[in-house]
């Protein structure tokens, strides 16, 4: 059972992994103070369907999506969202500038990344073949999206929770 379960998360993954990419802000260093997110974020390319993902202590740091005020002045007031898991996932769903800020004053220590997130990029010849029988294609790019965003968050949670378990 868990093989097959394994075997079914990396197929899944697979098949949406050229769909949308897992933007982890900061890389190896995470989500912390005194670390360059402009240079971090100009070294990227952001599109709809793709998820920006922060990795931090969760009993120091959390993450707001803000307005670009609230970036340029280090403010959450009228604050757009709101994480504190210490593994946030956030979908890009939308193309436009998107802004986040560490709340409790870590914005001004550096914890604030803007990104652009442009449009998709046309359909890849896989996703628009079309099955003998139907003129419809085999998988939408609609639905590829929401089986990448079923899947990261799933895969989080079965590898970083510990619910999967190691025999030896």
């Amino acid at each position: 059972m868990l093989v097959t379960a394994f075997i079914s998360l990396f197929i899944l993954t697979a098949i949406t992994s050229t769909i949308a990419t897992d933007h982890i802000v900061g890389a190896n260093k995470g989500w912390n103070p005194g670390i360059n997110y402009t240079l971090w974020a100009n070294n990227h390319t952001f599109y709809v369907g793709d998820f920006i993902s922060f990795r931090y202590q969760k009993t120091q740091y959390n993450v707001f999506e803000v307005n670009q005020s609230g970036y340029d002045n280090c403010t959450t007031e009228g604050a757009l969202g709101n994480w504190t898991s210490g593994k946030d996932f956030i979908l890009l769903d939308n193309p436009k500038r998107y802004f986040f800020i560490g709340g409790n004053g870590q914005c001004f220590n550096g914890m604030k990344v803007s990104v652009v997130v442009h449009p998709l990029p046309p359909p890849s010849s896989l996703a628009n073949q079309t099955s003998p029988n139907s003129s419809a294609p085999l998988l939408s790019h609609k639905g590829l999206l929401l089986l990448r965003a079923l899947v990261i968050p799933f895969a989080s949670f079965l590898f970083g929770s510990g619910w999967i378990y190691h025999y030896h």
